[in-house]
């Protein structure tokens, strides 16, 4: 995913009211942003650290600027939420995920379940449908050698919901998966963060019993383009 305009670099003076971040770019212009993530944003909020914002498009907007990622260490983090999904799609249609290869059609925003809509739903002759529900993971709160890539960084009722739903997908005949997208580039190991949400560990822990699979991929990051790059081993 190549962004269409070149992003700016600045200096992160908070993020608060969950989709606001005040930034002061390099050019000595203090900005106010959207924060397109309305997670708790847990080790990737540090006020004082590198951001990378996108200029709006449309002149008319009222917020002129998104915040796309932080550098954490010596990496860059992309904290838009909008983006997996299309990240995820550009890599299935591309056969840049060898686990969901051969699918000729993607579709996105599918309605389905409990008033749910899937984020990609994976179709080709001959083959069952594949449910994929998508998850963008931040948080890294070990910068160790050993630390993890960790999902969910708060409480997610809706995650929990949508656990259920895929494997009741399962259930009917189709294929279902839950793939954990790391917009980071700095993770070897993924690990459920059930001290945040045990009910969701827990969830987890039920689909896959069920036959829901798990893929976690991390991304590699520039101020140009964010790429899906390889496969993170998943621990439970």
């Amino acid at each position: 995913m190549k962004f269409t305009d070149p992003l700016l670099k600045g200096t992160l003076v908070r993020r608060y009211k969950r989709f606001l971040a005040d930034v002061l770019l390099d050019s000595g212009e203090a900005i106010v942003a959207h924060c397109a993530n309305s997670g708790s944003m847990l080790s990737v909020n540090t006020p004082g650290a590198e951001v990378w914002v996108s200029p709006a498009r449309n002149p008319e907007r009222k917020l002129r600027y998104t915040w796309e990622m932080i550098r954490i260490g010596d990496g860059l983090v992309g904290i838009n939420t909008q983006h997996p999904n299309l990240l995820a799609a550009e890599a299935v249609a591309a056969n840049l995920l060898p686990e969901l290869a051969g699918y000729t059609v993607v579709r996105r925003e599918v309605k389905y379940g409990r008033n749910s809509r899937i984020d990609l739903l994976l179709e080709a002759d001959g083959r069952p449908p594949c449910y994929v529900e998508v998850k963008n993971v931040t948080m890294r709160r070990d910068l160790t050698a050993a630390g993890a890539a960790e999902f969910p960084d708060a409480v997610t009722v809706r995650g929990a919901k949508h656990l259920d739903e895929l494997a009741a997908m399962k259930a009917q005949g189709y294929r279902a998966v839950m793939l954990f997208l790391a917009q980071r580039d700095d993770c070897r190991r993924f690990a459920v963060a059930g001290d945040i949400d045990p009910l969701y560990a827990a969830g987890l822990a039920k689909a896959r019993a069920a036959g829901v699979e798990t893929l976690c991929y991390g991304c590699r990051l520039s101020p140009f383009e964010i790429t899906i790059d390889r496969p993170i081993p998943l621990e439970f």
